[in-house]
C-alpha cells in the first residue's frame, strides 16, 4: 500500500502501563476512505489502539502515522474527528451550546457552525432535544450527541469508539448507513465493535485478542479462509480455539 492509499500506518507499536503490556507489536495498515474495523472483546487492547491513532496517547515504543503525520501531533485534531467510549460533554450546558462550543475549538463559526449543528443533530435524531441540557439526557441520547461532536468539522478520519452502545436499533441502522455515505465521499472510518452484525458491515477487519492483531481481512475472506459459517467462528478459530 503507497503513502496515499494509507490513511493509518502503524509499525511494531507497544503500549505498557507500568508493568502490563496492553499491545503487542501491532503493524496495521488502514486504506484512505474504508471502514476498518477493530473487533474483539473487552479488555483486548482495542480503545488503547484507537487512542494511539487518534494522538490522545502515545506508543510506549513503534510509529504511528496518520496521514502522512507521526502522531501525537496537536495540529492533526482538526483532520481527525474522535467518539471515545465515555461521553465527554458539558453536562449543564445544553445541546447547542456543547456543539457551538466544540464546533468552535474546529474553527466553525457563524453560518458554517449553524449549518453543522443542525445536520448532525439531523442525523443523530436529536433535533427536538436542541436545547435541552445534556444532564437530562438518557444514555443513549448522549451517546448519539457524541457522535454528533464527533461529525461537526467532516473530519477525513473519522474514529469511533463502540460508537452504537445503548442506542436502538433502528438508530443503529440508519447511523450505520450514514457511515457508508461518508466512506463513499471520502471519509475514512476506523471503528471498535464487539458485535457481529456491525463488523460484517466494514470493508475490513482487525480482530484483536489480548493485544495482539490476530487476522485482517474482508469479512467474507475472514470466514472462507476459516471455513467458517460466522464471523463468531472465525474469530474463536484465529483466537485458537477449535471445535
Amino acid at each position: 500500500m503507497t503513502e496515499q492509499e494509507a490513511c493509518i500506518r502503524t509499525r511494531a507499536v507497544y503500549r505498557r502501563f507500568e508493568k502490563k503490556e496492553v499491545l503487542h507489536g501491532i503493524d496495521l495498515e488502514v486504506k484512505r476512505h474504508e471502514i476498518f474495523g477493530l473487533l474483539g472483546p473487552s479488555g483486548s487492547g482495542k480503545t488503547t489502539l484507537v487512542k494511539l491513532v487518534a494522538g490522545i496517547d502515545e506508543a510506549t515504543s513503534g510509529e504511528v502515522d496518520v496521514l502522512g503525520t507521526r502522531m501525537p501531533k496537536l495540529s492533526m485534531m482538526k483532520r481527525i474527528g474522535y467518539m471515545a467510549q465515555s461521553d465527554a460533554m458539558y453536562e449543564e450546558l445544553t445541546a447547542k451550546e456543547n456543539l457551538e462550543f466544540f464546533g468552535a475549538l474546529f474553527g466553525l463559526h457563524g453560518g458554517r457552525l449553524k449549518q453543522r449543528i443542525e445536520a448532525v443533530m439531523e442525523l443523530v435524531q436529536l433535533k427536538e432535544a436542541l436545547t435541552r441540557p445534556v444532564g437530562a439526557y438518557s444514555g443513549g441520547m448522549k451517546r448519539r450527541l457524541s457522535l454528533a461532536i464527533a461529525l461537526m468539522h467532516e473530519p477525513e478520519l473519522l474514529i469511533l469508539d463502540e460508537p452504537t452502545v445503548g442506542i436502538d436499533p433502528v438508530l443503529r441502522k440508519s447511523i450505520w448507513d450514514e457511515l457508508g455515505r461518508l466512506s463513499q465521499q471520502g471519509t475514512t472510518i476506523l471503528v471498535t465493535t464487539h458485535v457481529m452484525d456491525e463488523a460484517e458491515k466494514c470493508h475490513r477487519l482487525g480482530m484483536i485478542r489480548e493485544g495482539r492483531l490476530i487476522a485482517v481481512g474482508t469479512p467474507e475472506a475472514l470466514k472462507q479462509e476459516t471455513g467458517s459459517a460466522s464471523l463468531e467462528e472465525a474469530f474463536l478459530y484465529y483466537g485458537g480455539v477449535r471445535s
